[in-house]
């Protein structure tokens, strides 16, 4: 049985440097606005009666000009299951034992002309080893400009591993960020994947490096398109009725995250940090 220890370690020293490298982005786009605004860095610890080693992580905020509320958060976390809930976890039907790293973004921007926008990759080991993740973009008054050249960022990151992988991400994102209960997507889309496995008669080290490679070069397509749209848009003028229309559009966001969102739901059954879980709640939001 391959040992996925020091895999698990090269993927979180990878979240954390995509963690600096998009934080220190955002802090000069709050800078180019006249902002001193930085992120706060809180280290949290997650508990469970009888694991000696249960992890943590650490949660990052900041609240700006430009980004009314941002936060990045990255985690590695190890446990077992609770029995119902194993069942509904890829590879927990028969081991609950599980160990998971992952980086989690969600920023909600001061200007309804910007978009919101999330972005999260892990890799968790079960029975079975696999990586997941994706990015959607969440514009409270959409532009076409914006979508198509977010689209286009993450079709380029998969053309380059899998000519599949962007027709079938991002169908994925088109149907699982949707909120049945309205009828409406929460966004525009962008990409979702899951249960990229690792497996293979080595023992899955090459598709773990496979996957790896993958999973990095989202992160980094984020990087590259997220802050572009931002500077395109920070500065634009809105109404009254800009704003309450991205309010609105925020209680949408707030309840697909609370009804339908798989992350949620993770980290209140695995003992998260309630703060990090929640940060990607809007600082406000209407209901009409």
């Amino acid at each position: 049985m391959t040992d996925w220890q020091p895999h698990t370690a090269r993927a979180k020293d990878w979240f954390e440097t995509l963690r600096d490298q998009v934080c220190a982005e955002f802090e000069a786009i709050e800078r180019e606005a006249g902002s001193d605004a930085a992120f706060e860095y809180i280290p949290w610890a997650r508990e469970e009666e009888g694991n000696a080693n249960p992890g943590g992580g650490v949660r990052g905020v900041m609240k700006g000009q430009v980004f009314e509320k941002v936060g990045v958060n990255v985690s590695t976390v190890h446990g077992a299951f609770a029995p119902e809930f194993a069942r509904t976890i890829h590879g927990a039907e028969d081991s609950p034992e599980f160990t998971a790293t992952g980086i989690s973004l969600v920023a909600h921007m001061a200007n309804p002309h910007v978009p919101a926008v999330h972005m999260n990759t892990r890799f968790l080991t079960t029975a079975k080893a696999w990586f997941g993740g994706g990015a959607d973009l969440n514009p409270p008054i959409p532009y076409d400009e914006d979508t198509q050249e977010f689209h286009a960022a993450f079709r380029a990151a998969c053309a380059g591993h899998n000519p599949t992988y962007y027709d079938r991400f991002s169908k994925w994102a088109e149907d699982y960020f949707f909120i049945p209960h309205r009828g409406v997507h929460r966004g525009v889309g962008g990409i979702f994947y899951d249960h990229l496995e690792c497996d293979g008669d080595d023992g899955g080290a090459a598709a773990w490096e496979r996957h790896f490679a993958f999973t990095q070069d989202v992160g980094r397509a984020f990087l590259a398109v997220f802050p572009k749209l931002v500077r395109r848009r920070m500065g634009a003028e809105f109404t009254p009725e800009d704003k309450r229309a991205q309010l609105e559009w925020r209680g949408r966001y707030a309840e697909f995250n609370l009804v339908y969102d798989r992350g949620t739901l993770f980290g209140l059954k695995t003992g998260g940090n309630i703060d990090a879980i929640l940060m990607s709640l809007p600082p406000q939001a209407e209901w009409n």
